[in-house]
């Protein structure tokens, strides 16, 4: 059996990993809450996709690559089939997003939060072992079934946890929280699972076949970097619940004006002033060959 290092950098990939868990699981929360506040179906939709994308894609699926950068196992190169790897992040992307539309929707219950934890955390097990099942090296792989199963127990309870969050928390220190404990979690699933594998070297040793870590990593980043800068545009472009309630009390000054108008029609260019006391009134009295005549045109008695 070969010698594994889960840290052949040292200190660097998991800080990197538990970094991009946070930055993920952040913006996911924060997405899941935009869901429970939008008007429309389409809102909810958009909102869920963009928690998918930030739960499934930079909390879990490139966590699980950035801590696989330190990952060697002595005597063979280790290579990646790129297929295989895409299916793992579309896996991960995926499952959170139905995990999401279980839970968020509808009426917040423990029954859907359940349903959706354990769907989620299903499909994050798929994704981690999926993701393994793409290296490619000099070896057999094995597994200890007991870790396995432990693995895929945090997965899914940590899940249920995420989807707990995602539908009940709000305010941002509570938001921080949530991440912080969330990160830790995924980190937890993942070394778990990394804990249960073996490697069997091969006697005779061949060219390994696939992408070199190296080359995937460029576009991992390009990808993480376009979506972070993406939901954090999409979060700051959108109306908050303050810019709703300005809107609802500007429509709300505006509509006694609006009655007090009538059917006077108003350009563009126009203003309506105020008329306490009849200015408007007494001055339309006044004009010429009104039967009512002003005050310096009435015969002295």
């Amino acid at each position: 059996m070969a010698e594994i290092n889960h840290f052949e950098y040292g200190w660097i990939t998991p800080a990197l990993s538990y970094a991009l868990s946070v930055l993920g699981s952040f913006l996911g929360l924060v997405c899941a809450g935009r869901i429970r506040t939008a008007a429309t179906v389409g809102q909810r939709a958009w909102w869920g996709t963009l928690s998918a994308f930030a739960l499934g894609g930079t909390a879990i699926w490139t966590m699980h690559f950035m801590a696989m950068l330190g990952f060697a196992v002595e005597g063979t190169r280790i290579r990646y089939d790129v297929p295989i790897t895409a299916a793992s992040a579309a896996f991960a992307v995926v499952a959170v997003g139905i995990g999401l539309a279980i839970a968020g929707t509808g009426r917040a219950s423990a029954p859907r939060i359940l349903a959706g934890g354990l769907f989620t955390g299903a499909g994050v097990a798929a994704m981690h072992y999926t993701g393994m099942a793409a290296m490619r090296l000099n070896g057999r792989l094995g597994y200890d079934q007991p870790r396995v199963v432990a693995s895929v127990v945090i997965a899914v309870v940590a899940a249920t946890v995420a989807l707990w969050l995602a539908v009940t928390v709000r305010r941002t220190l509570a938001v921080i929280a949530s991440a912080l404990v969330m990160g830790a979690a995924v980190n937890g699933m993942h070394f778990t699972g990394m804990s249960a594998l073996s490697v069997h070297l091969h006697d005779t040793q061949r060219e390994v076949a696939g992408a070199e870590v190296g080359t995937l990593l460029v576009p991992i980043i390009l990808a993480v970097v376009l979506v972070v800068v993406g939901l954090v545009y999409a979060l700051l472009a959108a109306p908050t619940d303050e810019d709703r309630a300005a809107t609802a009390y500007l429509d709300a000054r505006r509509a006694p004006q609006a009655e007090s108008v009538g059917a006077e029609p108003v350009g563009a260019e126009s203003t309506v002033t105020p008329d306490p006391v009849g200015l408007r009134a007494r001055s339309t009295l006044a004009r010429p060959g009104s039967p009512f005549p002003s005050r310096r045109d009435r015969a002295p008695r």
